[in-house]
């Protein structure tokens, strides 16, 4: 580079400065009139969900624009993945995509957007080096402005309610807290629901499994928590379900109370693999700003099945061997890296309870997904499909379920009054046939006849209406009233 040249001295009259001052600003504006240098590449395949690109070096998890032919924008009317001030110029379109991997100088690039109009040969543009910024294009909106709205994957309104320019913007990727830093679970939060406050009490800071297979009722559960829970901010993760139970979820689930203190981020199942994962991303993004504002966030995502199965579509694509079940052996790192990024924060701070909906295929607790679930989580909620069948909501299978925190969050006569619970309801239904068909005989078993006398209301003390609420201190009174002996 050249060396700027000094104006000469000044002859006193202070012409020749002005005029070099002149000089200088007219190079100026013709200097920032111009575009800055741009890294391009082009595009040699695309094959299913990955494209390939080359003659462009870039980082894993680095976002790109992919040119398309003029035609209606994939994207949403009035937004654009490029930075401020710089739109696309006449008929130009974009798809933003990420680098996902790349073999040798071949980077493999996932569209976060429909690329219908792609041609062969289109240009790829780094969004860094250049004024298309990275730390712009790959920021999402953050903090108290989100309160009340439902947002997809990339931070974008999917309401009525107006952009969300004005809120402050931060990458999804955060440093992972030092787990000796992070503050015990010894806390009980309630939330709400008989079943769980009483007899699987969840900790401030759990993250609790929710395993159930389909239609047995974990929506209106979700939703119920939602609204009852005591939590300062609420964030819903609708991840990879049906575009018409997000209108379902917000309206007739979560409700006009719930919705004013949550946030909810929406990527429905027509949405790509990688804004899927992006959107469970983002919804934990979300809780942890909140947590490190020092308060107490509910995080409801469903599912983590589907985010596993997005994970899946995308390993796939780039070639990685499947493993178990064909689930990739990528999947199951992505899955703790996600879920660890929940729980509490530094003490003194803030907490984030989570609850994930695991899917379990034909109920199925077996299933990969589920049993990696079951490893990482601090308890799980099994719903079963028998008593949602037989009109009993909510339709939690109390025998199979456990929360692992709920030792440091009740006293032990708590605890103990938890345990005769489940002992009474597992002898009951081991011996349920002999009651049914009046084989039992009172009076040889004690232990069973209390069973048999108290069913009845211990089957009632597990139900609760939709639109019912059972804090702490009701939920404690009932089960204070059915075991009264327990010391």
């Amino acid at each position: 580079m050249t060396e700027p040249v000094a104006p000469p001295p000044d002859s006193g009259t202070g012409e020749h400065s002005q005029r070099w001052r002149q000089a200088l600003t007219k190079v100026t504006h013709r200097v920032e009139a111009l575009s800055r240098y741009r890294f391009e590449g082009r595009i040699t395949r695309a094959t299913g969900l990955v494209l390939e690109a080359v003659g462009i070096r870039l980082p894993l998890g680095s976002a790109c624009l992919i040119e398309l032919s003029p035609g209606p924008s994939p994207l949403s009317p009035g937004l654009s993945p490029l930075s401020p001030g710089l739109s696309p110029q006449g008929d130009e379109r974009f798809a933003e995509a990420e680098v996902v991997g790349f073999s040798g100088e071949k980077l493999f690039l996932m569209p976060l957007a429909d690329t219908s109009g792609l041609l062969p040969g289109a240009r790829v543009l780094a969004l860094s080096g250049n004024r298309l910024d990275v730390a712009s294009a790959r920021r999402f909106p953050l903090g108290d402005g989100l309160l009340g709205r439902v947002v997809d994957g990339n931070g974008r309104p999917l309401d009525a309610h107006g952009p969300l320019e004005q809120s402050p913007h931060a990458p999804l990727e955060t440093p992972p807290i030092n787990p000796l830093a992070r503050a015990p679970i010894d806390t009980a939060i309630d939330v709400g629901i008989r079943a769980i406050n009483g007899l699987l009490t969840v900790g401030r800071g759990q993250r609790m499994g929710l395993f159930a297979g389909s239609g047995v009722g974990k929506s209106v559960l979700l939703g119920m928590m939602a609204r009852f829970t005591d939590a300062d901010v609420i964030v819903v993760g609708l991840i990879g379900e049906r575009g018409r139970e997000v209108q379902d979820f917000i309206e007739n689930i979560l409700g006009d109370d719930g919705l004013a203190r949550a946030v909810v981020v929406a990527a429905p199942a027509d949405t790509s693999p990688l804004q899927r994962m992006q959107g469970a991303a983002y919804a934990t993004r979300l809780a942890e700003d909140f947590r490190d504002q020092g308060r107490n966030v509910l995080l409801i995502m469903d599912s983590l099945t589907r985010y596993a199965m997005a994970a899946r579509e995308i390993a796939l694509a780039i070639g990685e061997p499947p493993a178990t079940k064909g689930y990739p052996p990528s999947v199951f790192a992505k899955l703790p890296a996600l879920v660890e990024r929940a729980g509490n924060g530094k003490r003194g701070g803030g907490s984030i309870t989570a609850f994930y909906t695991v899917l379990t295929e034909g109920d199925d607790q077996q299933d990969p997904i589920a049993d990696a679930a079951r490893a990482i989580l601090d308890g799980h909620i099994v719903l079963s499909r028998q008593l949602a069948e037989s009109g009993h909501y909510p339709a939690i299978d109390i025998e199979a379920s456990i929360s692992r925190a709920m030792p440091a969050v009740v006293d032990g006569k708590r605890l103990r009054q938890a345990q005769r619970f489940k002992q009474m309801i597992s002898r009951y239904q081991r011996n349920r046939d002999l009651i049914n068909v009046g084989a039992y005989v009172s009076g040889q078993d004690p232990q069973l006849d209390r069973a048999v006398a108290l069913y009845s209301r211990l089957e009632a003390f597990l139900q609760q209406r939709m639109d019912e609420v059972s804090d702490m201190s009701h939920t404690l009174r009932d089960l204070e009233r059915l075991l009264p002996d327990i010391e």
